[in-house]
């Protein structure tokens, strides 16, 4: 079975138009490269996806962009490689369904379902993260089932085994997206019940209790912890070179990266000096402004902070107003002190960085933030004053300023507020960049109202030469962590554009939505990711049908019924904690998450459907009143119903080829949108 899928899979693979791609190989050219870059995903995935790259002999010269033509490379391994990882689904639910004490054909009938599952197939024929993390899922889930049939035999060679190669699938699973984490609850649920259960067992010695604790502890938090943190540890060591998402890191991390432009900045800062102003807080950006002002408020030009390199970030540091600002005829450029008065001018628009008795436009407890007025139009609320919170190098603690290594606070000179960005997205109109405001509260610890500065420009200070700054790991795993949360909380649906791919989590159990997975003109090889109707609905339906049953026999139960025997009954409620846990987990989070969903979100919790759908195959199939005969028949129609309708779809998952219009036939519902263009909206 897992041999006929891998081909199956890898031969598809290498059919593919290449203007089809998808965007995550990039990334992979990020590790060939070692370019720095940042993504909202821990780095595992990406990291095996460069590891395709360069086992295929690819050079990392290649962007990926969307639509562009290939140049001679072996992007077809690149695929395969992808693809092994969909192809090992099918082995791991037949072996999980073995672990759940079903029959041989309900364990062949689970492998079955994901190997006709349409959308499974089309998801792993791309280079894309989705097939790891489903690869990974299965594994933790088989990885349980097999512990806890150890559950007799503990602190056994085969018990430690499991529950380490559970804890190590967790690290995998969570390094690959965060939604292994749902997973990681799953387990986590598992265990709390299991050491509640050994709790109750009062012929347990006390020290064997705690030994249950300390193995659970060591193989199901420290063990993926560990993993987790090496993807990251392996992540830095191999980018180090300067690239696209430096600006999400420190300054410090920065410094230490090759190619950056941190070594010709002069060390100490001077009035006059052009520089860029870094927020020191974990996933901070660099204080920013454009054109663009408030609809609300005082109407002035925005102020925000941005998380990516551009000349908007770029400020001159002048002095207070009524002072000189002749930098240029200066013959020793005076160095900015603990405790002066400083302007900051915004380069692009010359205007002042100000704040005033005005509430922020989201923060709305504290001031706005704006740029106002220039050196002739001005008042006191242009001056902010400079209070130097530490020197992170060597150099001397003497309140002087410099570039990287000096942390400050900027205190609005009449109001006494802080200059503070707490990583709070600002709506559309502030283009989802982090809003600034000025605090008032005089949090003088928050690392959101510490600044340092980034880049320097003086040409009448020397460079400072090459850096001697190296930040320290933890702090740069922590950041990138922050970093990669806030981004994920930015990803929201945008009411002011149209998302033809974005589909709503109430619309998936029942396929109300497919998703076009490339350009759709005529002569284009078309791809549309849509799953196997009956596969999708007999899992949902198995959802429903367990809860029923349940029902049924719990009540049945307390009036002393006992339609299963006691063994039999164990393992139904045991499956049925992992299976419909696991579908909820993988699942639920999705109603009440305000970012944008999408139909592959749902691919985990799919998963869990199918296993479920055995289960209750086999478990209404093998009842003493069902004969052989019957029997056979059900597995027979149940086996012809799920390969007749991948082969009736064949189509969307190897290639549409002319114009879709002639593809009529496969749209069995009007939601989807294989024929039209339109946004699928209907849940049922």
């Amino acid at each position: 079975m897992s041999i006929t899928d891998a081909m199956l899979i890898f031969c598809s693979a290498l059919s593919i138009d290449p203007r089809s791609q998808a965007h995550f190989g990039k990334f992979g050219s990020y590790y060939i490269k070692g370019e720095f870059y940042f993504d909202v995903h821990p780095p595992l995935g990406k990291m095996l996806v460069g590891l395709s790259g360069a086992l295929a002999g690819y050079d990392g010269s290649f962007a990926f962009e969307s639509g562009a033509e290939y140049p001679d490379m072996n992007f077809g391994f690149m695929r395969v490689f992808n693809a092994f990882f969909g192809a090992v689904m099918v082995p791991l639910a037949y072996f999980t369904a073995q672990e759940l004490k079903m029959s041989r054909t309900a364990c062949i009938f689970a492998a079955f379902l994901i190997l006709c599952d349409n959308a499974y197939l089309t998801i792993s024929r791309f280079i894309l993260l989705d097939s790891m993390l489903l690869a990974f899922t299965c594994f933790v889930v088989f990885c349980l089932a097999k512990f806890r049939n150890e559950r007799h035999d503990a602190f056994s060679l085969d018990w430690w085994l499991w529950l380490a190669m559970t804890g190590v699938a967790i690290g995998l699973v969570s390094s690959v997206k965060w939604v292994g984490l749902f997973v990681t609850a799953l387990v986590g649920l598992y265990t709390i019940e299991d050491l509640w259960d050994l709790f109750g067992d009062l012929s347990m010695p006390k020290t064997t209790y705690l030994k249950h604790w300390i193995a659970r502890a060591a193989c199901l938090i420290a063990l993926p912890f560990s993993v987790y943190v090496a993807s990251f540890a392996i992540h830095f060591a191999i980018l180090q070179n300067s690239g696209s998402g430096d600006a999400q890191m420190s300054s410090l991390f920065q410094a230490g990266l090759r190619g950056n432009q941190f070594m010709s900045n002069p060390l100490e800062v001077a009035y006059g000096s052009k520089v860029t102003v870094k927020n020191t807080g974990y996933g901070g950006g660099l204080l920013h402004s454009h054109v663009q002002t408030y609809p609300e408020g005082s109407g002035q030009q925005q102020v925000t902070c941005y998380h990516h390199k551009d000349t908007n970030n770029n400020w001159f540091i002048k002095r207070a107003h009524g002072e000189s600002f002749d930098f240029a005829n200066e013959e020793k450029p005076q160095i900015i002190r603990d405790g002066d008065v400083v302007r900051f001018v915004h380069e692009g628009t010359g205007r002042n960085l100000h704040s005033h008795r005005i509430k922020a436009p989201v923060t709305t407890g504290q001031f706005e933030v704006s740029a106002y007025g220039d050196d002739n139009v001005h008042d006191l609320n242009d001056e902010w004053r400079i209070e130097i919170v530490d020197e992170q190098s060597s150099h001397p603690r003497d309140g002087t300023m410099r570039s990287l290594s000096t942390t400050f606070r900027v205190r609005h000179r009449v109001v006494g507020c802080l200059l503070t960005a707490e990583n709070i997205n600002l709506p559309q109109w502030g283009f989802r960049q982090i809003e600034v405001y000025c605090d008032q509260r005089n949090r003088t610890t928050s690392p959101h109202s510490i600044w340092n500065i980034e880049q320097h420009w003086n040409e009448k200070l020397p460079a400072g030469g090459e850096s001697q700054y190296k930040s320290k790991f933890w702090r740069d795993f922590w950041h990138l962590n922050v970093a990669m949360m806030t981004s994920n909380n930015a990803l929201i649906p945008d009411p002011d554009k149209e998302d033809l791919l974005a589909s709503n989590p109430s619309q998936w159990p029942l396929l109300a939505v497919g998703l076009r997975m490339c350009g759709w003109g005529d002569d284009k090889i078309k791809f549309y990711l849509l799953g196997n109707p009956i596969v999708w609905w007999g899992g949902t339906l198995s959802v429903l049908a367990f809860v029923s049953t349940l029902g049924y026999y719990v009540i049945r139960r307390q009036r002393k019924l006992q339609d299963i025997s006691g063994a039999e009954w164990e393992q139904f409620q045991y499956a049925g904690k992992v299976l419909v846990g696991g579908w909820f987990l993988h699942y639920a989070p999705f109603c009440i998450m305000g970012r944008v969903t999408y139909l592959h979100h749902y691919f985990p919790a799919l998963y869990f459907t199918l296993l479920l759908f055995s289960f209750l195959m086999d478990h209404f199939l093998f009842r003493p009143s069902v004969s052989a005969r019957t029997r056979a028949a059900v597995w027979t129609v149940a086996f012809v119903a799920v390969g007749g309708t991948f082969l009736y779809f064949w189509d969307i998952s190897y290639g549409i080829r002319g114009p879709a219009s002639q593809m009529g036939h496969l749209q069995w519902r009007k939601a989807w949108n294989i024929v039209d263009e339109h946004t699928p909206s209907s849940f049922i």
